[in-house]
């Protein structure tokens, strides 16, 4: 059996079995690709390389073992491998931390935000609610000269953030802390130019909905409460104090568009273009935070 034929035949596995995707890949064949190559040791992101390579009894064997496992324990794949990646640069994970996919990376590296930013882009960065550390390693990679504050409630989190940082040499430049929300900048060296927040907004009812796969993710790192704003909402109305005068918050809210606009109404956001759509990321500039004042 070549390898290109393994992938495939382990794809219609994957189908048939009914897996759910959305932790890096988005079907079965890249998922399959995925596993076969990973499991194997060989490059993620040349397929077509090796298409054609024969493989032996025991290779087959250990990937269909592997995708064994994806099938009956419901694991995202990238908890088996241990690796994620984002934005071509790849990232360590596991049960402790979601598996990274958020589209602020996205808005980050293609230059959506430079008309925002300060053109020799931000000094100061936070990400709150960072998790494994990947939006934190990527603004730091993105901008040389941020500092940058990534905090998050989950001290399990911050570990594997930790190991993010040191992996991609960004100790100097990138500062963990923990702490719910806010309290944890409280002394932390601001205003900032730029904060961005992937925070809990899945609401209740499709929490209660959801894949396995995504069941499998820390429910601290999704659940928002009944309409998913329950963070957002201290978020937002505590944020002004913390941004510059031309500073800006992106964040991330998902399929959550219309219970953001109903626990928002007079607030005024930019929405911003990704691949999955234009109404799950948004841009709140620091002055349009006013419409929030005296507001419960």
């Amino acid at each position: 059996m070549t390898l290109i034929e393994l992938v495939e035949h382990e794809a219609a596995r994957l189908d048939a079995a009914g897996v759910a995707y959305g932790h890096g890949t988005t079907n079965a064949f890249d998922e399959a690709a995925w596993l076969v190559l990973w499991r194997l040791g060989l490059p993620l992101d040349d397929l077509d390389a090796v298409a054609g390579r024969q493989l032996a009894t025991a290779d087959i064997d250990a990937v269909k073992a592997l995708v064994d496992e994806r099938i009956t324990t419901r694991r995202p794949a990238a908890y088996l491998t241990g690796e994620a990646w984002l934005q071509g640069v790849p990232f360590f994970v596991d049960e402790r931390v979601i598996v990274p996919r958020s589209l602020i990376a996205e808005v980050l590296a293609d230059g959506t935000l430079d008309a925002w930013l300060p053109s020799a882009g931000p000094a100061r960065v936070l990400d709150l609610c960072t998790g494994n550390g990947s939006l934190a390693v990527l603004a730091a990679l993105a901008w040389s000269q941020a500092q940058v504050l990534a905090t998050d409630l989950s001290v399990e989190a911050l570990a594997v953030a930790q190991r993010s940082v040191g992996r991609h040499g960004l100790q100097q430049r990138i500062v963990l802390a923990q702490g719910d929300g806010w309290a944890a900048v409280d002394g932390a060296r601001g205003p900032f130019d730029l904060v961005m927040c992937n925070p809990p907004y899945v609401n209740a009812a499709s929490m209660a909905s959801l894949p396995a796969e995504f069941r499998a993710e820390p429910a601290l790192a999704l659940a928002g409460g009944d309409d998913g704003m329950d963070f957002v909402r201290t978020l937002l109305h505590q944020a002004r104090p913390h941004l510059g005068a031309h500073g800006v918050l992106v964040l991330e809210i998902g399929h959550e568009r219309e219970h953001f606009e109903a626990a928002f109404p007079r607030l005024e956001v930019a929405w911003l273009p990704t691949s999955a759509g234009d109404e799950q990321v948004l841009l709140v500039e620091a002055g349009a935070l006013r419409a929030l004042e005296g507001a419960a």
